[in-house]
């Protein structure tokens, strides 16, 4: 799913493959070995599962003789049913590392389902099937290919229970196994497709039922569909489930359905799945209601588009990506609809494009500070000649230094590279100190601090004050800044930690940003957080600050810290050596910022919005500090100036609001009364002005409503049909015809009009209503309604 297409694509039309399978196994580490784990595999298979002997197959490495006479000589297998393969029984995880032969158990389906001739023979691939593979690593590949001893022998052995539960019924085909075979009958009765009718829908049938558990664990695991890594791979398996259900002409949800079938069938053996049963069905729900729209949209400018290439043609790489880019089509699914209707899709052309629009991208948000052209050429010599800026500034934040290098930039700014600094260099959602460089020529504001090249900290200074190469210099951060982002970087760890347990382990960060002022976190979820769950989430993060804890930094071995549970952050890239922070009993984090030294350093935590940014991707912003103190005295200050306002004590705001609320409604109330007296007054005299029994005016000032009552009324006076038009107080304009049961249709006295004011509406036969966005056209409207009335 997360690449092998042609795999994909086999899951239906395979009685064997599948994007979900359970596998079982036996493991040894420098304990038992060959001997027992080929003794012990017969005695399962024949014993305990009870399969004829007779009816199995083993395959040995073609120089492992050893595994050949402990299966003949221990065992009593019989020889002429041992065949010998190449890379097929040799395992191996890489390039280098712990390897070794393997040997493999085959069940023979008989004659009826392929020809004669052993696993060897590749067109008997469907008799003759593998279920379980003992794998001897007895050896260590090195660097220069050659393998070596192990001194501690391993056994890795792996069985699929799909395979072996087919074995058990004697059937080559996964799919009439119990669970997968409940799950295809409850795709059948969802879709009201029965297994058997058609091939095509036969295969429909059975990926349903492959993907509703793949698409199920993946969700209760915390993966969440994105465009991305894991996320990406659960998208495509759940939109591939929507797009052969939609062949089936399922127009209603099915994702859903088919992951309650799965909850219920597996729930037992696997907790973790009943407690996640509202969460899974919840993204499943919102991502195929996503995709139907998608799919609406998309499929009709497919056909399209290949309705203009030519039989068994070629869609043109721009079209597909067109649908990808506008359309949000994705190109496995443009070109798996291509492919099944004789077409191909060019490729080539669609990452051309993709290319090309990466590159506008890019062009468009190069960032400042950032070397290109001769700059990254200058950069690149100052790291060559001078190495890496040694970082001081985790405790210290002003030191003497000496400058390396200045190196011109864009619009009059220049990199000062020094060979040691307190500046923390942008990098991991953290913003780059500011502050001073004094030396012999003066001192030269620091604005930023960026790291154009991995350890190399460029302090960007105004052009005409930065110092020259050689001297020495004081550099000195603003420390009351870098006091402030320390706070809302700490801060931002504690609230990753207050996500994950109010939402969910599927929250991961997404991105961040750690400034002085504020800082935003952005993490997958699949809805929008309620106010009850944001309260949940500062009270935790502010009891971990009231706790006062303290905060440790360490350097560690990336696999050590993964023991002790440190979160990664998103896009992030790590050395074998990391730096672990520790904020608190509750957060534990991979992060080389700079951060408080107490939880209580970082004061009270206020999240001030949360919103969407993308499919399953959200947003909050936060502060910290006296950044909640701050906010809290304009709020004050703003309720002061309301109170004021009403004339109202502070404390009887809300009374005094709803107070001023109810008397507005009556006085609306009111208006509205008037106005309905005096348009009802003006009937006659309007009346009084029809030609041919016809009345069309204009009335301005009335609110769309009480136009409508003016020309019931005006109707009413014993003319035929009554046309009004008018720019409401509002804005616009509105358009009411009112006619008599045989008289004109009202819809098109003012459908013309309609349009010569940029609207439209109003089809009812004796009262229609419209609007327009045009009134300095009233008057052309009037008279396209005069013509209509045949008054012209």
């Amino acid at each position: 799913a997360g690449g092998k297409h042609n795999d994909l694509d086999a899951i239906g039309r395979s009685p064997r493959h599948l994007s979900f399978f359970e596998m079982l196994g036996n493991f040894s580490f420098g304990d038992y070995f060959k001997a027992d784990a080929i003794r012990w595999a017969w005695e399962f298979s024949t014993e305990t599962l009870g399969l004829d002997g007779d009816r199995i197959w083993v395959t040995c490495h073609v120089d492992d003789d050893e595994a050949v006479a402990l299966w003949v000589d221990e065992v009593g297998f019989p020889a002429e049913r041992i065949q010998r393969l190449d890379k097929d029984n040799f395992w191996e995880m890489g390039e280098t590392g712990p390897c070794g032969p393997s040997s493999e158990l085959f069940w023979d389906f008989g004659p009826e389902v392929g020809p004669d001739g052993g696993p060897a023979n590749p067109a008997a691939e469907h008799r003759y099937v593998e279920f379980w593979n003992l794998v001897f690593q007895q050896y260590f590949r090195g660097a220069d290919r050659e393998l070596r001893p192990l001194e501690h022998k391993n056994i890795d052995t792996g069985a699929g229970l799909e395979r072996i539960l087919g074995v058990t019924i004697n059937s080559p085909d996964v799919f009439a196994t119990d669970e997968l075979a409940a799950l295809v009958a409850r795709a059948t009765s969802a879709t009201g497709v029965a297994l058997g009718d058609d091939p095509e829908s036969d295969v429909a049938l059975k990926l349903l039922a492959d993907h509703a558990r793949t698409m199920t664990f993946l969700v209760s695991d915390g993966v969440i569909p994105s465009n991305e890594d894991r996320g990406y791979v659960l998208r495509r398996i759940i939109r591939r489930a929507i797009r052969f259900a939609y062949l089936l002409g399922v127009e209603k949800p099915i994702t859903p359905i088919l992951a309650e079938e799965t909850i219920s069938l597996m729930g037992d053996a696997y907790p973790d799945l009943a407690a996640s049963a509202d969460t899974v069905v919840g993204v499943l729900s919102r991502e195929e209601d996503q995709f139907r729209r998608t799919l609406r949209s998309g499929l009709g400018i497919l056909d399209g588009a290949l309705g203009e290439v030519d039989e068994g043609g070629e869609l043109p790489g721009t079209v597909a990506f067109s649908l990808h880019d506008t359309y949000g089509f994705p190109l496995e699914v443009t070109t798996e609809i291509a492919e099944g209707r004789g077409y191909t899709v060019d490729r080539a052309g669609f990452d051309e494009a993709m290319a090309a629009q990466r590159a506008r991208a890019r062009a468009g948000g190069k960032k400042g500070g950032l070397a290109v052209g001769d700059e990254a050429t200058a950069v690149a010599a100052v790291l060559d000649g001078h190495g890496p800026t040694e970082f001081v500034g985790r405790e210290v934040f002003d030191v003497e230094a000496t400058v390396v290098a200045v190196v011109p930039g864009e619009d009059g700014r220049a990199s000062v590279f020094l060979d040691r600094t307190p500046f923390y260099a942008e990098s991991g959602g953290q913003v780059g100190d500011t502050g001073t460089l004094t030396g012999p020529a003066g001192v030269a504001a620091v604005l930023d601090t960026v790291a154009p090249l991995p350890g190399l900290h460029a302090h960007v200074v105004d052009a005409s004050s930065a110092p020259e190469a050689g001297q020495v210099v004081r550099a000195e951060i603003d420390v009351a800044r870098r006091d402030a982002i320390r706070r809302n970087h700490t801060g931002t760890h504690l609230l990753h930690w207050a996500l994950r347990e109010v939402l969910g382990d599927h929250v991961k960060q997404q991105g961040s940003m750690v400034a002085p002022d504020r800082l935003r976190f952005d993490f997958s979820h699949y809805e929008a957080i309620t106010d009850e769950q944001v309260a949940a989430i500062e009270d935790l993060v502010n009891a971990d600050v009231l706790a006062n804890d303290p905060v440790r930094h360490f350097e560690t071995t990336k696999a050590e810290a993964t023991e002790l549970g440190a979160i990664a952050f998103f896009g992030e890239k790590y050395g074998d050596v990391v730096r672990v922070l520790e904020a608190g009993p509750h957060s534990t984090e991979l992060c080389g910022g700079t951060h408080v030294r107490r939880t209580g350093d970082i004061g009270p935590v206020k999240i001030v919005s949360e919103s969407s940014i993308g499919s399953n991707l959200r947003r909050i912003e936060a502060v910290s500090g006296t950044g909640p103190i701050d906010r809290l005295r304009r709020e004050e200050a703003e309720l002061a100036a309301v109170a004021e306002r009403i004339g109202v004590p502070q404390a009887e705001l809300l009374d005094g609001i709803d107070k001023r609320l109810a008397e507005l409604k009556d006085l609306r109330a009111e208006v509205r009364s008037l106005r309905s007296k005096l348009a009802s007054s003006g009937a006659a005299d309007l009346a009084a002005s029809a030609v041919d029994g016809v009345v069309v005016a204009r009335v301005d000032g009335l609110a769309r409503d009480d136009l409508r009552s003016l020309a019931v009324a005006v109707r009413d006076q014993g003319v035929r049909a009554a046309v009004l038009i008018g720019a409401p107080d509002g804005g616009g304009v509105a358009l009411v015809a009112a006619t008599v049961p045989d008289g004109p249709d009202a819809g098109s006295l003012i459908a013309d009009a309609a349009r010569t004011v940029g609207g439209g509406g109003g089809k009812h036969p004796e009262l229609a209503v419209a609007g327009g966005k045009d009134p300095d056209r009233i008057d052309e409207a009037l008279d396209a309604a005069r013509a209509a009335a045949g008054l012209a």
